[in-house]
């Protein structure tokens, strides 16, 4: 078969079965092509909850699933590979937050979305990219320990130097990965282009940028802007899809190490493994979890996140 016919396929098999498909906006094109929604992870998982079907299958990593999960219990969910974690999301367990809690008791934990449902049992709000800066500054406690991003983290508390923000060592590799001197060399290849980076790079890359924002900030921004040209310092696959939505501009990557080898675990094929019942692992958390976890989205969505 080739990429059409498994996208047709995969287009009947999902109406037969009654599963939503989400794709998260790093995952190869030819998915996002099919899927019933696309975007970031949190926008996902609430596109999910409205969503009529009882199966949701979600073409990204297990954090994504398990969010999804959270805030649609009775729904069956599936991750498409199940091979595809997040090294963000893993690198903090409970026993670590719970010692460094101890430390800082009187501290506000505020939790990235892009961390395992485990850890969210123990956080007092979740935050995403884009609402970060608004929640934060939206909590009364001026002492804040913010995880698992330092990066982001740091982009926080540069925009509310009125917090006490207490950060720890970790964050997204890919994007970490980034350097300062990549930033200047491709502003100096491409100087009419405008550096549009996610706040999970490194502080001295955000300096440089011309806008700085989630995912689907970057993109909203390129495909609005008057500007014909972009270096896009995320994920390389935005830089494609970009292309795609705006043919008459130019999209160049920040970097060739921007690449989220658990995002591209995902192929057109696990889709339809998954909606044809031969593929995908379901996710399944108990109902303590489950409850716990969804008191600091709750949090999230009480301080207008």
């Amino acid at each position: 078969m080739n990429i059409q016919e498994i996208q047709n396929r995969i287009l009947d098999l999902k109406k037969q079965n009654d599963i939503c498909i989400l794709a998260h906006s790093y995952v190869a094109h030819e998915i996002l092509e099919i899927a019933d929604f696309t975007g970031d992870s949190y926008a996902l998982s609430v596109k999910a909850k409205s969503a009529p079907q009882k199966t949701v299958l979600m073409v990204g990593v297990r954090f994504m699933a398990e969010t999804v999960k959270i805030l649609s219990p009775e729904k069956r969910v599936l991750l498409a590979s199940g091979e595809a974690g997040c090294p963000m999301a893993e690198q903090m367990d409970k026993e670590l937050i719970k010692a460094v809690k101890r430390e800082y008791p009187d501290y506000t934990v505020v939790a990235y979305i892009n961390t395992t449902a485990a850890l969210k049992t123990i956080c007092d709000v979740c935050v995403t990219s884009s609402s970060a800066v608004k929640i934060v500054s939206s909590i009364e406690n001026p002492n804040i320990l913010f995880i698992p991003d330092c990066n982001l983290g740091a982009y926080v508390r540069d925009q509310l130097p009125e917090k006490n923000i207490k950060l720890l060592q970790g964050g997204c590799p890919i994007h970490a990965s980034v350097n300062e001197e990549e930033a200047i060399e491709a502003k100096k290849k491409h100087p009419g282009a405008l550096l549009l980076v996610h706040p999970e790079c490194k502080p001295e890359v955000v300096r440089h940028a011309d806008y700085v924002g989630s995912t689907s900030g970057i993109m909203q921004f390129a495909e609005k802007s008057d500007c014909r040209e972009f270096i896009i310092g995320t994920e390389l696959s935005i830089a494609e899809h970009l292309q795609y939505a705006c043919p008459d501009k130019r999209f160049y990557p920040l970097s060739k190490k921007l690449i989220c080898q658990n995002m591209k675990l995902s192929t057109l094929v696990d889709v339809y493994d998954a909606v044809r019942g031969a593929g995908g692992a379901e996710i399944e958390l108990d109902a303590d979890t489950i409850t716990k976890a969804r008191r600091c989205i709750d949090a999230m969505i009480e301080l207008g996140g």
